[in-house]
């Protein structure tokens, strides 16, 4: 099953699109009904930056299936925060929410406070959020929005990632978002692009640096998915996904199990890779 109409998933359904939102996108998938934990992730604690919808909302409600508290990261949207907290406590999981922005220093230094605090220790590390806005013309990318993108994308994920390390032990985990874009380019997201980019490289760079203190890093790369980042940034979403050889995009509880493999003790001898989700795409690296 690829979507449902559950009233739990009803924070997904917004959109600012000028084109109807196709079925398929309406109300995104977080975790398949079937699903079964495992006890994979049991009693672990997790940091998830952009955390409380989307792909970070399936990646926090899969990880407390297998047994993980939550600490959720996010900047603006409330309700779909809340609805991120009641689906993790409904794991029978802690969940804590922090909003506010990963590109201030103070607010990632509230954040590590926080995790200190409560936890002590950080056992997994999920740097996901982000911001896209789409351009057909390089010369209506302005120097702002370049800033922005970079500074949200990969500057803070850095940041945010040197500062957690202090909380972080041997055998501790950190998952990036990176994405398709990243490896076959976007005409019309050439700046996110860069920064996807930027991700991989992080990625490969960090998981060496760390290798002597027997963190592992790795990341997720995935190709079009429904989540309400894509409808309140597109504004054209008749053909979204269509043009991979499954000719559809996925949903977040495809995506999700991916970090889970990348955080439990089933990847302990994998390090700087990168899991490709995008219906068959081919790309190198």
């Amino acid at each position: 099953m690829l979507f449902i109409k559950d009233r739990r998933m009803k924070t997904q359904n917004k959109s600012q699109s000028k084109s109807k939102v196709p079925k398929e996108g309406m109300f995104p998938e977080i975790i398949r009904e079937n699903y079964l934990g495992s006890k994979k992730l049991l009693n672990k604690k997790a940091v998830i930056s952009g955390g409380d919808s989307g792909i970070g909302q399936a990646v926090a409600v899969h990880f407390a299936r297998e047994g993980a508290d939550i600490i959720i990261i996010y900047k603006e949207s409330d309700k779909d925060a809340r609805e991120t907290l009641k689906l993790v406590e409904k794991e029978g999981r802690s969940c804590i929410l922090l909003k506010g922005d990963v590109s201030k220093k103070t607010f990632r230094t509230k954040c590590l406070e926080k995790v200190k605090k409560e936890w002590k220790t950080l056992d997994i590390l999920v740097n996901n959020a982000g911001i896209q806005f789409p351009k057909d013309d390089i010369e209506k990318i302005s120097d702002q929005q370049i800033l922005e993108t970079f500074n949200v994308n990969i500057i803070s994920m850095i940041a945010l990632t040197r500062d957690f390390l202090s909380v972080m032990e041997s055998g501790a985990r950190i998952i990036c978002t990176t994405s398709v874009t990243a490896y076959r380019g976007s005409d019309h997201l050439i700046d996110y692009s860069a920064t996807k980019g930027a991700i991989a490289t992080f990625i490969r760079s960090l998981a060496t640096n760390l290798a002597d203190r027997k963190i592992l890093v790795n990341g997720v790369a995935p190709g079009p998915i429904w989540t309400p980042l894509v409808k309140e940034t597109f504004d054209d979403l008749s053909t979204f996904g269509k043009d991979n050889p499954l000719k559809r995009a996925g949903q977040p509880s495809e995506v999700a199990p991916a970090y889970v493999f990348l955080a439990s003790e089933d990847s302990s001898f994998i390090t700087g890779e990168i899991i490709h989700i995008n219906g068959g795409d081919f790309v190198g690296g």
